[in-house]
């Protein structure tokens, strides 16, 4: 049995490692050079959406399902909640996330951490960036660095092939089956391939088509992302797979485009007041707890001329404990003793600016301040309202920071079914191929947080047991 493994990100090496426990022949093909491999993963923290080692946090499922997709059909909906095995062929193959295929992430979610924790990974509720949540959440010990070369060496170890500096470029097929790959560096056939190579936040083409030509503005979130140019995905709707997720979206995170640090996200956002490059006010700052909003907020500031928006806040932010835990650029904020001042060096127009924040400063009311919770402390006869935490922002000296957004990854991908094999326009499992990782498409409208990672090495995982003819 050769199993072949496209990607080394979180995925791969899931997949890689449990083939080559199977006792499988497995061959990893990765664009990147060794050292710099591991896509995304490599660069993140690896928040994994868990209430404890065994189960997924108690919104897990409703988060998904709150945004499973556009408005279905509702027979097809009705179909679904039947055993699978009497599904259509219609219903099969259908954009959005699919019961069966959620009850199987959140089913083996606590057993593949297990297993990553016999590979020698360490799992502890650490602090995160956020500095109000709603949500539980469990880190691996070192972040996904330690993932990446954790389970590098244990592949290695297991007699993993790796191909580093190769890249994908066709899926080889015989009589419906897939059969190998074409690369850079020639062909390789194999009984299986799993096609774990991200998504295409790294390719401004697809970029341009699918999420619109304000892509633009956009970036990868970290260095890994530039290596994730959508082959994966291409080459399997090439040979008829169905498609799935939201392609015209992508995850949004509110980074200081002037850092060149691996994410660095400005989370403090929910204590000032954002402006775009007119100067004025376009979205709720504070609509309920960062971990939750913060991509919403991000896809707002987006929406903007030029992609740009700037956070302003005053010398209070002191009053926030510990704010600087959400500010994690290496670049200092621009600072000012008045707003006409800041204006200037914001190349922002000054009189706008100074009408928005008198106006702003006018709506907030007395009220209890209290940051670490949903306050209520709410504006007053302003549009767009700040929700929370609406102080005035009037005591010298003013800090900003400008925020673009990042993409963090593309939503757009392959259906899958819960062993993780690609799923034709027709309903029909593809023979011989698998998808997982940001390759498989699961979200819609907005990213259920901290399941990305958890998503890799989940599907990583069933697709190499499938293949290798061990499914749970």
């Amino acid at each position: 049995m050769h199993v072949i493994v496209v990607g080394s990100g979180i995925a791969g090496l899931s997949a890689a490692l449990t083939a080559a426990q199977t006792g499988a022949q497995v061959t990893v093909v990765e664009r990147a050079s060794e050292g710099e491999h591991g896509g995304n993963t490599r660069y993140t923290e690896a928040y994994l959406r868990m209430k404890s080692m065994d189960e997924v946090a108690d919104d897990f499922i409703d988060h998904f399902m709150a945004n499973a997709g556009g408005y279905t059909d509702p027979g097809i909906e009705q179909e679904m909640v039947r055993d699978h095995a009497d599904w259509s062929p219609l219903a099969r193959s259908q954009s959005m996330v699919d019961p069966d295929l959620l009850g199987a992430f959140a089913d083996h979610a606590g057993s593949t951490l297990r297993w990553l924790e016999q590979a020698g990974l360490r799992f502890d509720f650490l602090p995160t960036a956020f500095i109000t949540t709603t949500t539980t959440r469990l880190l691996p010990i070192g972040g996904g660095l330690a993932m990446v070369e954790t389970l590098t060496q244990a592949c290695k170890a297991c007699g993993v092939t790796f191909r580093f500096e190769t890249t994908a470029r066709a899926l080889l097929t015989r009589d419906n089956r897939v059969t190998g790959l074409a690369t850079s560096n020639g062909d390789v056939s194999g009984d299986a391939v799993i096609l774990a190579c991200g998504g295409f936040e790294g390719n401004p083409e697809m970029l341009a088509r699918y999420v619109g030509a304000p892509a633009i503005n956009l970036r990868p979130v970290a260095r890994g992302g530039h290596y994730n140019k959508g082959e994966g995905i291409r080459m399997a709707l090439d040979i008829g797979a169905a498609p799935n997720g939201d392609f015209g979206s992508y995850h949004a995170e509110p980074i200081d485009p002037r850092s060149g640090l691996a994410e660095p996200a400005i989370f403090t956002f929910p204590y000032g007041v954002l402006v775009n490059k007119q100067g004025q006010r376009f979205t709720d700052e504070a609509p309920g707890t960062v971990d939750a909003h913060y991509e919403n907020v991000t896809r707002r500031i987006y929406e903007q001329r030029d992609g740009i928006a700037w956070l302003i806040v005053d010398a209070r932010i002191d009053d926030v404990p510990n704010w600087q835990k959400g500010s994690r650029t290496d670049q200092p904020p621009i600072k000012a003793d008045s707003i006409e001042a800041l204006a200037e060096k914001l190349d922002l127009p000054a009189d706008a600016l100074c009408e928005t924040m008198a106006r702003y400063n006018a709506a907030c009311v007395e009220g209890a301040f209290k940051p670490l919770e949903k306050d209520g402390l709410a504006t007053q006869g302003l549009t767009p309202p700040k929700s929370h935490w609406a102080r005035p922002v009037d005591c010298a000296p003013f800090l900003a920071w400008p925020i673009i957004s990042a993409n963090v990854f593309t939503f757009g991908g392959l259906k899958v079914d819960r062993h993780a094999r690609v799923i034709d326009q027709d309903g029909r499992a593809i023979p011989g191929l698998y998808a997982a990782g940001e390759t498989m498409g699961i979200y819609y409208r907005t990213y259920t947080g901290s399941t990305s990672v958890l998503r890799g090495a989940v599907f990583g995982r069933q697709a190499a047991l499938h293949a290798s003819g061990r499914t749970q």
